[in-house]
């Protein structure tokens, strides 16, 4: 974000703006399918890559602290330099990384390829802000509402169709896979998507890039790793005491400079502020249900509570989530055009919470969580709708790919704690089966209940934010 002036290019081409929406969300899709890519792979990782379990965990975490760094860092250089430019070399680092891991056969080259995959989580703060900047007004909501949903959606989708090709092909092909859809992403933004005109200029803030990089990523690895290193041992509380002091001066430095990399004056308003702590524990109380619902699922039936369901099938149980929150995205923009986005931000979490609620006592059937995943979808399809209007009705449009950012990472963090806290919480109530500790189904319900609590405590911060109609989301077009 920049105290710049914003700069207008004269004249701008006409935009067709039916292809422009579509294409943005299928790149939205595109790189959340990247997410859940590897995780039928997770338990044949170290067979496949001839490396322990322990190594083979840097393919998830490398992902995770590359999206950490490339959000707000892709979102600042988008509002400077060009928002599709930034899409375009995004998607192409998610095919250069897709074509290293395809290319592996080892440990090395497989972090190194997820960590390029993780480099294109920009695309979907930076797709929702080139929708403000060339969609006209009628169309705004929906498509935004449809964007933000795609993490979603593609997260939900990829499970299914990753277990599908490493069931029956070499898992190879899902890495070739995905470089071949970012190809087409690449082409299709390229043939349909235009330049913003809209551009802060200005000079990139290199110590707040490196500050905030250094910050999250030490907070990351603590939260990530924490359980196999010991949450007491001193490399975890190392990172986390480096990280608040790393943070901390980084927020000093952004509050002195004058083109900060993340207006905190801006990030400070009530409604941006409020939106992203709710954004934050709305992606612990959605990232639960990714962990519990497949681990039931695929539990054998000997528990008494598994329904001994393969990875295909489980998938398949999951998949229809995802095209809930698709579905969803439309009604979430006319509740957010008739009601206010804040409004349908607090629906959205009490739809989640009765999710999550349902789910602690539907769990001895297929149908009962599938109806409980539908029900959660539904929920985040209607609260991802409302946070870009949010964010972008108390920001100027000169920083819509800033914060939006950043309100993207603020989920993603909250995904992070979610992993972590549902980790300790299923390692520490278990049950022994044949020799081998599982979790238990009180494990799974606490679990489920925290999802409903997180929920909950996203509907109450929500509550407090500024009531605002949608079309401050327009200021400055």
């Amino acid at each position: 974000m920049s105290a710049v002036p914003t700069e207008v290019d004269p004249a701008p081409a006409p935009v067709r703006t039916g292809a422009v929406v579509p294409v943005l969300a299928s790149a939205g899709i595109t790189v959340a399918l990247m997410q859940t890519l590897v995780i039928p792979l997770v338990p044949e990782l170290p067979r496949l890559l001839h490396a322990s379990a322990a190594g083979t965990a840097w393919a998830i975490t490398a992902t995770l602290l590359a999206a950490a760094v490339a959000t707000p860092i892709m979102g600042r250089l988008g509002d400077m330099y060009g928002k599709r430019r930034m899409l375009l070399i995004s998607v192409a680092m998610l095919v250069s990384g897709s074509v290293v891991a395809a290319l592996s056969s080892s440990l090395t080259p497989m972090i190194v390829g997820r960590a390029m995959q993780g480099l294109a989580s920009g695309v979907i703060p930076l797709g929702i802000s080139i929708m403000r900047d060339e969609l006209p007004r009628e169309k705004l909501g929906t498509a935004t509402a449809q964007m933000s949903a795609s993490l979603g959606v593609g997260g939900a989708l990829g499970l299914p169709a990753a277990a599908l090709l490493a069931e029956n092909t070499n898992w190879h092909n899902l890495f070739w896979v995905s470089a071949a859809l970012g190809l087409i992403v690449f082409g299709l933004v390229l043939r349909f998507v235009p330049e913003s005109s809209v551009r802060s200029g200005g000079r990139f803030d290199v110590p707040g890039g490196v500050g905030l990089s250094a910050g999250l990523i030490s907070l990351l690895l603590a939260i990530s790793q924490g359980a196999g290193w010991g949450w007491t041992s001193a490399r975890t509380l190392g990172l986390f005491a480096f990280a608040i002091v790393v943070l901390l001066v980084w927020g000093w430095w952004e509050r002195r400079t004058t083109e900060p990399l993340v207006d905190l004056r801006t990030t400070a308003r009530p409604q941006v502020l409020l939106t992203n702590l709710a954004s934050m524990v709305f992606g612990f109380a959605m990232f639960a249900m990714s962990l519990v619902l497949p681990q039931l699922l695929q539990m054998p039936k000997a528990t008494g509570f598994g329904l001994g369901q393969s990875m295909l099938a489980s998938g398949l149980v999951m998949g229809p989530s995802g095209l809930v929150m698709l579905l969803t995205a439309p009604l979430s923009a006319r509740i957010s055009n008739t009601r206010g986005p804040k409004v349908t931000l607090m629906l959205g979490a009490v739809v989640v919470a009765a999710g999550y609620g349902f789910g602690s006592v539907l769990m001895g059937s297929v149908w009962e969580l599938v109806l409980v995943s539908l029900l959660i979808g539904a929920g985040i399809g209607l609260a991802y709708g409302a946070m870009p209007a949010l964010i972008m009705a108390a920001v100027p449009v000169s920083e819509t790919a800033a914060a939006n950012s950043f309100n993207t990472l603020m989920r993603s963090i909250g995904t992070s704690v979610s992993s972590a806290v549902a980790g300790v919480i299923l390692a520490q109530l278990t049950i022994t089966l044949g020799g081998y500790t599982l979790p238990s189904q009180t494990g799974f319900r606490v679990v489920l209940i925290i999802g409903a609590g997180a929920a909950l405590s996203a509907l109450a911060i929500a509550s407090f934010i500024p009531a605002r109609g949608v079309s401050g989301s327009l200021r400055g077009r």
